[in-house]
């Protein structure tokens, strides 16, 4: 997967892109991340992307000629162009995985007050946001999204289920995990964890991702109680226990 994106601040990304899983992910040719500084494009003597908005108010507003010109430098016609935004929609697991089958996306990083209209209605955008709150800029959330699709397209995990199995994509929180040691400062591991009962840790697993789950996020909790009739006999008992308890 190709990805290229046009920012007023690419340094910010460059650790990001060359470490962890991103960065074996470019080293394996699995994506190639582009960056592209907008500044680059501005005719302005200073090297200015910004400009004070029309009708006044606060903050200034990114000018549509530099973004233009970083746009069509990267061919950015007929892809898939995504403006991070906090007035876009909410990025959730359906539009990660879209995102993840797509051979080239070209991500916008906007900055101060936002950008100049026009450069969406032109480019035909999609304006994606990581929640409701207010950044800086758009670098933040761009790197949200990106580690987020790197996490599906295929071989860029060890373990091909990794990602279907993650927290919120299996439809509850995850469950509590230890490791070495067995014994740390009076605090224990759960002694099923370590009954080598593989059965028996998957239930307990279950039942501690159903507790959380209910007690944090109510909305997915009742969303996994009306898609649960694939549940065994044993998985089902278990819903039904927490269901009962008041959180």
């Amino acid at each position: 997967m190709k990805i290229d994106i046009l920012t007023l601040f690419p340094g910010m990304f460059e650790p990001v892109v060359s470490s962890s899983i991103l960065g074996r992910a470019v080293d394996r040719d699995k994506m190639e991340i582009r960056l592209t500084d907008i500044r680059d494009f501005s005719n302005d003597k200073h090297n200015r992307a910004d400009d004070y908005p029309f009708g006044g108010g606060g903050g200034m507003v990114m000018m549509a000629d530099p973004v233009f010109g970083a746009l069509e430098s990267v061919n950015a016609q007929g892809k898939k162009i995504i403006y991070m935004s906090p007035r876009g929609k909410i990025i959730d697991r359906e539009k990660i995985e879209e995102l993840a089958g797509l051979d080239e996306m070209v991500i916008l990083c906007g900055h101060y007050e936002g950008i100049d209209q026009r450069i969406i209605d032109h480019w035909n955008m999609e304006e994606i946001s990581i929640g409701d709150y207010v950044l800086t800029g758009g670098e933040l959330p761009a790197m949200v999204l990106i580690d987020a699709v790197a996490r599906f397209i295929p071989d860029v995990l060890g373990n091909e289920n990794s990602a279907a199995d993650e927290s919120i994509y299996s439809g509850l929180l995850e469950y509590p995990q230890y490791t070495k040691p067995r014994e740390y400062r009076g605090m224990d591991v759960p002694e099923v964890l370590v009954s080598g009962n593989h059965k028996l840790i998957a239930l307990w697993r279950l039942k501690q991702s159903l507790i959380l789950t209910k007690e944090r996020r109510p909305d997915l909790f009742d969303e996994f109680v009306k898609k649960s009739g694939k549940l065994s006999k044993e998985e089902r008992k278990i819903l039904e226990e927490i269901v009962e308890i008041d959180v």
